[in-house]
């Protein structure tokens, strides 16, 4: 589990193939004192275990369901991507609970100054958006954002000036790539709105049904 603030970056500098995944080997400008083998990582918003340790770099394995959901299959040597240490019992939840698990990926669609900021639009599947609300919490590249606005295919966010000086969002450029993963509520509740209903209709989920459950 991790809460979707960066700690640091890291630049891969090894992709060999194993099997139908990769084993990556990732230089950290985060230290690395407190990771053990056999620890989570989150490497731009992926859970991945660390396999392998030395003073400032790690390898993981990458599985091929990771690299065919995620943006991993395209990392190349040289590639920059986003770190976090698993979060602590106990710690400050300063984003949001991010399970790390991705739900798919999205595409940088318009990218403009607002204020002090940068206003982010990515275009996502249906699948996805219907995870996203207005004012919702949203993780990409493993970064907790605030969902600004929001429609059936699109939606956006702010970025900080902070948060594109340590983290690679501020690189991206219109037409990249994110790792996407939707507020983990949502979709339990769904979850849980369908096995009272006794079916897995998307179409049974209304106002009613959510009242009968408890929900509202």
């Amino acid at each position: 589990m991790f809460t979707g603030i960066i700690e640091g970056l890291g630049t891969v500098k090894g992709v060999t193939p194993t099997g139908g995944g990769v084993r990556m080997d990732i230089h950290s400008d985060l230290p690395l004192d407190s990771i053990r083998v056999g620890d989570s990582i989150s490497v731009s918003g992926a859970c991945l275990t660390v396999v392998h340790l030395e003073k400032s770099a790690f390898k993981v394995d990458v599985a091929p369901e990771t690299l065919s959901r995620t943006t991993l299959g395209q990392v190349k040597v040289g590639s920059r991507v986003n770190l976090e240490r698993a979060l602590r019992l106990g710690g400050r939840l300063d984003g949001h609970l991010v399970t790390g698990h991705v739900d798919g990926t999205g595409r940088v669609k318009a990218k403009r100054p607002a204020g002090n900021a940068m206003l982010f639009a990515f275009s996502v599947s249906e699948d996805l958006s219907r995870y996203i609300i207005k004012k919702g919490s949203v993780a990409l590249d493993g970064i907790s954002l605030t969902v600004n606005a929001c429609n059936r295919r699109d939606f956006e966010v702010s970025i900080i000036p902070h948060t594109a000086a340590v983290t690679t969002l501020g690189s991206k450029e219109v037409g990249d790539m994110v790792n996407v993963e939707t507020d983990m509520i949502g979709k339990y509740v769904e979850r849980f709105t369908q096995q009272a209903q006794g079916t897995q209709s998307r179409a049974s989920i209304d106002e009613a049904m959510l009242a009968k459950a408890g929900f509202v």
